[in-house]
């Protein structure tokens, strides 16, 4: 499902309206009807309806005029003069007036709202772009302590539907429905954590516009990425599934390479080989069962860069995609490795966690990559790589992502909430999977094997970070039904891999 920013909504509400034909008083119709049919499943007795200037404001109106005769008490309370609504909202007023329905301007009483079963947010929709000051927001704030069943119309109150952010203060709805697509504020946060449970609903926008391919930020659907599952004929061998080479692990981090090959495998690899530090060798072998080791010159603590020949044969002549970086340590002998590895392997290269603070070195190297390369950075690996704050991160997730895929010519994994695959042509997805459990160490380092392994199985890399991160989400949103999030740990992510498979392909 395509996300939009208000601009590109807007545009799709206009050519609908002028290209189309279909009148602005009609979609405010459609939208109100979708909104109290909604409202009518909560079978409440009293609802009020907080109705601001715009035509947000004139949605709420109108779902306040269909309510009139389905439930016992309704009431709008404009909050706003008549001199400053808009055309479309002064229309719906004055019909809603007709209608009988009991109209205040200015707000509630609190006994009014503590006795409403729901309140209807129509105060601001998308368009908003400044804070919420003033009498306005004391009310907003004092609606939140009441805690009430909200129900905000496109977006709740103070939400900014470009990045997420509350302008000043922002109503937390129970449930938003929004009309023909999400917006980035549903599911950026902070705003995500104000939409509630998300309902996107089809008013009748022209398919040609909300399909539209210059629309280029995407949710990852069940159903999308149930098709990028590689295929497993009855007919197979080992060698079809691709051999991962992960080169990572160090002393005192010998873990983080032991979950990404873990998770290689149980994401469908044929063969996973781990690169190691020779002198870590017992400590390795160990601990595999189903892994391969190949044992490299090592320095005290990490591998050496006299290891870079036998890494480069071993890749030339079996593996198919590379994982590096997880615990690989950080020196000048694994930026030897890594700058080779970047101008020489001719297969897609996976760069995580140590493998991406050391590329900050040598950023420059990527104008010389001979394969696809996919960063998987969280804000704070990301941030050193291209010198931009986390907070600036956080707040343009979405942009950043986009514009660091394109200027360095890489799919990015920006993890976080919610994780941005993004790739060099402008195509973003945003995860829908996940939960808070996720948070733990070596979450990142069973990503990284995920991604891998579905390279080596035949995905284009940039597809494989789509399915990768869907996958990884709901591998751990399976392991928190049974261990919940504060015992959630990244070994139960990856035994969850092949429920997550099923449950996908169901």
């Amino acid at each position: 499902m395509k996300v939009v920013t208000s601009f590109e909504m807007a545009e799709i509400d206009r050519l609908t309206i002028e290209h189309y034909g279909i009148p602005s008083m009609v979609l405010m119709e459609r939208a109100a009807l979708t909104v109290s049919k909604h409202v009518l499943k909560f079978n409440p007795e009293n609802v009020i309806v907080l109705a601001g200037p715009g035509n947000n404001g004139g949605d709420g109106i109108a779902c306040a005029r269909l309510l009139k005769n389905k439930i016992k008490n309704i009431k709008i309370f404009q909050l706003f003069s008549e001199d400053k609504l808009s055309k479309d909202c002064k229309a719906q007023l004055d019909i809603a007036k007709k209608f009988g329905v009991p109209v205040v301007e200015g707000y509630p009483k609190d006994d009014e709202i503590l006795s409403a079963d729901v309140v209807i947010d129509a105060i601001f929709g998308t368009g908003l772009k400044r804070a919420i000051e003033g009498e306005l927001a004391q009310f907003i704030e004092k609606l939140n302590s009441f805690q009430k069943f909200i129900v905000a119309v496109d977006i709740p109150s103070g939400v900014s539907s470009d990045t997420g952010e509350v302008l000043g203060v922002a109503l937390k709805a129970n449930t938003t429905l929004t009309f023909g697509l999400p917006k980035r504020g549903h599911l950026l946060f902070p705003g995500r954590g104000c939409t509630g449970e998300l309902f996107v609903e089809d008013i009748g926008f022209p398919q040609e516009l909300t399909e539209s391919e210059n629309l280029k930020i995407c949710t990852i659907e069940p159903s999308f990425a149930r098709l990028l599952i590689p295929p497993r004929p009855k007919y197979s061998h080992k060698t079809k599934y691709g051999h991962v080479l992960v080169i990572a692990g160090s002393t005192g981090k010998t873990g983080a390479a032991l979950m990404t090959s873990k998770a290689a495998l149980r994401t469908g690899s044929g063969l996973v080989t781990m690169a190691v530090p020779a002198a870590l060798k017992v400590v390795f072998q160990s601990k595999v069962l189903e892994e391969m080791l190949l044992p490299l010159a090592c320095t005290t603590n990490t591998l050496s860069k006299q290891a870079l020949p036998e890494i480069l044969d071993f890749i030339n002549e079996r593996a198919n995609v590379v994982a590096f970086g997880p615990g690989v340590g950080v020196n000048e002998d694994i930026e030897v490795i890594l700058k080779a590895l970047i101008e020489q392997c001719p297969c897609p290269i996976v760069i995580d966690a140590d493998g991406i603070t050391v590329l900050g070195r040598i950023i420059n190297i990527l104008e010389k990559a001979t394969s696809q390369i996919v960063l998987t950075p969280h804000p704070g690996e990301l941030s050193r790589l291209i010198n931009i704050s986390v907070k600036e991160i956080e707040k343009q997730r979405i942009d950043i992502a986009q514009k660091v895929a394109k200027q360095l010519n890489v799919v990015l994994v920006l993890k976080g909430v919610p994780t941005v695959v993004a790739e060099p042509q402008g195509w973003v997805y945003l995860n829908t999977t996940g939960n808070p459990g996720m948070a733990t160490g070596g979450s990142g380092d069973v990503l990284t094997g995920i991604i891998a392994s579905l390279i080596g199985q035949g995905l284009a890399p940039f597809y494989a970070s789509v399915l990768g991160v869907y996958l990884h989400g709901l591998s751990g949103d399976i392991a928190a039904r049974a261990k919940g999030y504060h015992g959630l740990i990244a070994g139960d992510i990856i035994e969850s891999i092949p429920e997550a498979f099923i449950e996908l392909t169901k």
